[in-house]
């Protein structure tokens, strides 16, 4: 099949997994296009099968505070679809991607290309649910031939927030086990730690959603009483300066390693300790699932679709937003017991195959895609 994937190509959820799933796609000989205004950082350059397409949006006086970008990309998609003959469009993010695809879908009749848009979280639950968008991010989603969700808890908020009342389709975030194994042989976090050191990882955005705060507080609790371990945050965003004033304010900077954003997560997660994940909400939890499939016991918020990832008391622990004190109790339990530790990697890393293994999880898209084109 011809396939165009739409996404934004920074570090969140969302472009992730449409990356991923267009190198997935074409590893089994599909052809795909991925469209975006910048190249997505987890695309591999060159991949077989895989064509990537900018959207330019021109400057005018007119537009200098305002860019038109949703039309710029409605532009693009009817231009891919048109010449390179596209049999489904696949968005991700419903906003403003699912309304420039149904807008495309229009422009381009009577030549068939059926949408299928795939919400994320913060599409549905922050922005689509704001009154300036509600509106159009609605009529988006119901106007798509067939809508996705990452977890039960985001279309159950879906259909809450935005009152749409065609079906939903849950389709999991997935990993690729063969590359995470592959990590396997590199020094992974072990290069930030010094010898003796144990290792906590946080990964995000910065957002204040994800409570960057909290994840200093956390760890400054498991400092006091087991001063041998090391935090590394991993990222970058809005919250970051805040937090790193928090660190030095409590004296906590020889101890904290603040890495960046980094294109390949596993490179960071092969050899940590733990992971930690305060965030108020996760319609899925990425992170959380890399760090499983890397065989890092996970500590989160019952959160979300959190629940619907990490298993409580068998890979990870699930607490209430906020409770910090509880974390750190969670923390200090699996840093100071090492076989439990390594039973609750071991078994993070099972249910990360057997349950968000990328083969089937990819033929799911790819049946729904066979659905909405008429070939199935």
């Amino acid at each position: 099949m011809r396939v165009g994937i739409s996404c934004y190509p920074t570090y969140g959820g969302s472009g992730i997994v449409a990356t991923e799933l267009a190198m997935a796609l074409a590893q089994r000989g599909d052809e795909v296009h991925v469209i975006s205004y910048a190249l997505p950082s987890r695309l591999a350059p060159c991949t077989p099968r895989v064509f990537f397409h900018e959207v330019v949006t021109p400057r005018y006086p007119l537009f200098d505070q305002y860019p038109p970008y949703s039309l710029a990309l409605t532009t693009k998609m009817v231009e891919v679809a048109r010449h390179q003959h596209l049999d489904v469009l696949h968005v991700h993010y419903a906003v403003p991607n699912a309304v420039s695809a149904v807008l495309a879908r229009e422009i381009l009749a009577p030549q068939a290309l059926p949408v299928v848009t795939t919400l994320h979280g913060t599409d549905v639950t922050l922005v689509g649910a704001d009154p300036n968008y509600l509106e159009t991010t609605r009529w988006g989603v119901m106007q798509s031939d067939a809508v996705t969700a990452v977890s039960q808890s985001l279309r159950g908020q879906t259909v809450e927030q935005l009152g749409v009342t065609n079906e939903i389709h849950v389709i999991p975030n997935f990993i690729d086990p063969v590359r995470y194994e592959q990590a396997r042989g590199g020094p992974g976090a072990r290069r930030w730690a010094e010898p003796g050191e144990r290792l906590v990882v946080h990964i995000s955005n910065f957002r204040p959603v994800k409570r960057v705060i909290d994840v200093v507080e956390t760890f400054r609790r498991v400092y006091r009483r087991m001063p041998s371990v090391r935090l590394l945050m991993v990222g970058d965003g809005p919250e970051r300066g805040r937090v790193e004033q928090h660190c030095r304010e409590n004296g906590l900077c020889h101890a904290i390693t603040f890495v960046g954003s980094l294109p390949l997560i596993e490179e960071v997660l092969v050899g940590a300790d733990l992971f930690l994940l305060p965030s108020e909400s996760e319609s899925f939890g990425l992170a959380a699932l890399e760090a499983m499939s890397c065989e890092v016991p996970v500590i989160t918020t019952n959160a979300g679709g959190l629940p619907e990832v990490v298993e409580e008391g068998v890979c990870g622990h699930l607490l209430p937003v906020g409770d910090v004190d509880g974390m750190a109790e969670a923390a200090l339990r699996l840093l100071g017991d090492e076989p439990v530790r390594r039973a609750f990697g071991a078994a993070g890393r099972r249910r990360a195959v057997e349950e968000f293994g990328q083969d089937p999880i990819v033929g799911r898209y790819r049946a729904l895609y066979e659905r909405v084109s008429g070939r199935s």
